[in-house]
Formats: C-alpha cells, sequence, structure tokens
C-alpha cells in the first residue's frame, strides 16, 4: 500500500543554499498549478509545494526522488547542477520527520518562526483544491498541524517578538541613532512587508513612514490601519531620494532596486527582505548606499533566541508523540482492508442466518435478533483489531486472518 515507503521530500533551504541559489528555485504562486497538472500527467498523485523565502520543498508520493527534481527545475530557475550541490533528498521516515520539524518552527532560520505553519496550511489546501492530495498525506499535514498547534500552546517556543520582520527593525533601531526622526520607505506589502511595516509601528515612534506598493489600493487600504502616508509605485525614484531607509518586501521575481533609481548622496540604508533578492548588487557601488539582505539579518539572534532553545527539549517530545499517533495510524492503515473484509464477510452470513431463521420461525423477532448479532460483530471485529494493533508482526497476522476467513482486501 502506497505510504511511507513512496513519500519523499526534496528542495533547498537556507542551510546548504545562499540566497541567489534559493531564489533560482522559488516558485511563484502563478508556477504553481502548472506544477501541480505537470505532477499528475507524470503520475504522482499526491503532492505538495511549499516555496518561501527561506525554503522550496516538495513533498510526495512518488516513484522516485529523481522525478520531483526533474520537476522542480523544470518549473524554476534551478538546474540539475545546481540541485547536486545545495538540495536536500529525504525518504519515508526521514521525510516525514523533517516536515515536522519544517512544520513546527524547529527548522527554521530563526528558530520557532511559526510563519511557516500557515504558508503549509495554504500549500497542503492549494493540493487538495486540485485534487493532488492522497488521505495518508493529508493526515500527514494535519498531524503536522496539531504539533505545531501544541507547541505553540504548550512551550514558550514563539515567545518573545523574534521573526525576520522584527529582527529588521530591531536592526534598525540598534544601528540608526534617533530613528524616530528618519525618513522610512516600506517598498512591498508581501507577509513580511506587512509585518515589517506593523512592527516599526509597534517599536518605533516615527512617524515619517511611506508606504510603496505596484498596487495602491492595497497599500491604502492596509495603511489605513495606521498612521502612514502612501505614494504611488511612480513617485519611488523621488521618495527614495528622501529615504534614509529602504525596506524592501515585493513578490518580484527580478531585482526592482538598482543604482540607477537612486540620486542622493544622504547615507541609505536598504534592507531587502525578498526572495529571490529584490535588489540590485549595483546599488553597493554608490558609496552613500549599505545594504543587507534577510539572510544577514536572520543570523543576528539576541536574549529571545537564547530562551527559546531551551524549550527545544519539549517541542521534540511533542513531536515525537504526534510522530508515534501517526505511525499507529499508518500501522492501522495496514489491517484495516482485511478488517473491513472479515466484516462484510460476517454480515453477508448475519443476513443469511437471519433469513433462514425467519423461514423456520415466522414469529422471530428480527430486529432484535440483528441487534444482538450486530454487537456480536463489533465486539469480535474489535478484538481482532486489537489483537492487530499490538501484535509484533501485523503482516504474518493480516495474512493468517484473511487465510482463516478466505477473504481478499482491496488495499
Amino acid at each position: 500500500m502506497p505510504g511511507t515507503d513512496t513519500f519523499y521530500c526534496i528542495g533547498v533551504s537556507y542551510k546548504k543554499a545562499d540566497a541567489v541559489l534559493r531564489g533560482r528555485f522559488s516558485i511563484t504562486t502563478k508556477t504553481i498549478p502548472f506544477l501541480l497538472e505537470d505532477a499528475k500527467n507524470k503520475g504522482i498523485n499526491s503532492l505538495v509545494l511549499n516555496s518561501t523565502c527561506n525554503r522550496t520543498e516538495i513533498y510526495a508520493q512518488a516513484p522516485s526522488h529523481e522525478i520531483l527534481i526533474t520537476l522542480l527545475c523544470n518549473h524554476s530557475e534551478g538546474t540539475i547542477e545546481d540541485y547536486e550541490k545545495v538540495g536536500n533528498n529525504f525518504k519515508g521516515a526521514k521525510a516525514i520527520a523533517h516536515l515536522f520539524r519544517v512544520g513546527t518552527g524547529l527548522d527554521s532560520q530563526i528558530l520557532g518562526d511559526f510563519e511557516i505553519i500557515s504558508q503549509l496550511k495554504k500549500s497542503y489546501k492549494t493540493s487538495k483544491k486540485a485534487n493532488i492530495l492522497s488521505p495518508f498525506m493529508e493526515r500527514m499535514f494535519n498531524a503536522v498541524l496539531n504539533a505545531s498547534k501544541r507547541i505553540k500552546t504548550e512551550t514558550e517556543l514563539s515567545s518573545g517578538a523574534t521573526s525576520v520582520s522584527y529582527v529588521s527593525v530591531r536592526y534598525m533601531l540598534d544601528t540608526i541613532a534617533d530613528l524616530d526622526n528618519k525618513k522610512i520607505i516600506l517598498f512591498g506589502l508581501g507577509k513580511i512587508g506587512r509585518n515589517t511595516c506593523e512592527n516599526l509601528v509597534k517599536h518605533t515612534k516615527n512617524t515619517s513612514i511611506t508606504l510603496i506598493n505596484r498596487t495602491r489600493d492595497r497599500a491604502e487600504q492596509f495603511a489605513g490601519k495606521f498612521d502612514i502616508e502612501v505614494k504611488d509605485y511612480a513617485d519611488l525614484p523621488v521618495e527614495i531620494r528622501k529615504a534614509d531607509v529602504l525596506v524592501v518586501a515585493t513578490g518580484a521575481e527580478k531585482p526592482t532596486i538598482a543604482k540607477s533609481l537612486i540620486h542622493s548622496d544622504k547615507p541609505l540604508l536598504i534592507l531587502d527582505l525578498s526572495m529571490p533578492k529584490n535588489v540590485n548588487p549595483n546599488v553597493l557601488e554608490l558609496k552613500n548606499v549599505s545594504l543587507l539582505h534577510l539572510d544577514e539579518l536572520s543570523k543576528m539572534s539576541d536574549k529571545t533566541l537564547l530562551e527559546r532553545k531551551k524549550q527545544v527539549p519539549q517541542a521534540e517530545k511533542i513531536i515525537a508523540q504526534s510522530l508515534e499517533e501517526f505511525n499507529q495510524w499508518i500501522e492501522t492503515r495496514k489491517f484495516t482492508p482485511a478488517l473491513v473484509a472479515v466484516k462484510k464477510l460476517m454480515e453477508d452470513i448475519q443476513l443469511q442466518e437471519l433469513e433462514a431463521h425467519r423461514k423456520k420461525n415466522p414469529s422471530l423477532d428480527a430486529d432484535s435478533a440483528l441487534a444482538v448479532s450486530d454487537r456480536l460483530i463489533q465486539k469480535l471485529t474489535n478484538r481482532m483489531a486489537t489483537h492487530l494493533r499490538t501484535s509484533e508482526n501485523a503482516s504474518e497476522s493480516v495474512k493468517a486472518l484473511k487465510t482463516l476467513f478466505n477473504v481478499t482486501a482491496n488495499e
């Protein structure tokens, strides 16, 4: 039965791939439907793709990891050669364990950053809607979501304000004198951009924040929550000229900020929180410009992260419990078809016997007899299920059950 042995996880993450390489393998929202359709055409019936600023990974039940790597490269700018240098391949139990660590924040670039779980949830719902999600993988993702929820409520792993968006604001506070009176431009309204804006409003008293987005309506809708100014996309060069800090958080596939847009000699700090990178390195040819990408920001830990590390053992215990429950479910699936077949056989015999007794004894209380025999069948089925769950060799027990009752099971 397809399951653990055919489950693979392949992809790239911040652990091996720098921002440039991760950018090559990133998959845009528009591309995902084409990738899922291509997977179906290749005979893959269950696949979830998750592409974020820190990782692009495919989780799937497939014939091999090679077919998934080819799929990823065909729908991104990454190459097989690049993948061989920085890619990760997991299979079976190791792939499942990896997914649990990713979904619970233990594998995040900033420990305990739970933004990944909402991204995973969205990804698996996209696959379900596209009819490319098996019951096995749906159950697995739900188990990951539940483990993540437990870790958030039962541990302090996510306590304190530590995320890429918060760290970027913390960096500004630590390195820019009189930040409250500096001109800050926020370009882009991706999730990190929105979170950065909220953190700026929360942790500073700056009243000179300007929001620019390609779609002005969306910017105005968001800015309505705060006392911040909105400018047109066409005004970007003019606003950059006034800026002390430029935060770039767009979802563009190519750089949107380059040397040609900067016409000022005043010091300018650019924080690129985009993936792929959205700032052309040629801005560093200007002596007044400093550039920092989210990879560098993510390495800047504080005491909050040190406190979070103390919560890892408890989080790992919760993951172990969730994995054990999921593995028990997998074991149950192995013998469920056989149990269903045996129960069906007993129900067929039940009806035959009731009909025979009804002919011999017309006054038979058929409803009572049916109720009694139903309870008997359920008790016998429950005993068999208990035996199979506790059996040291479930496969042999299932085989014996099939032989004893002379049934075949639809796997």
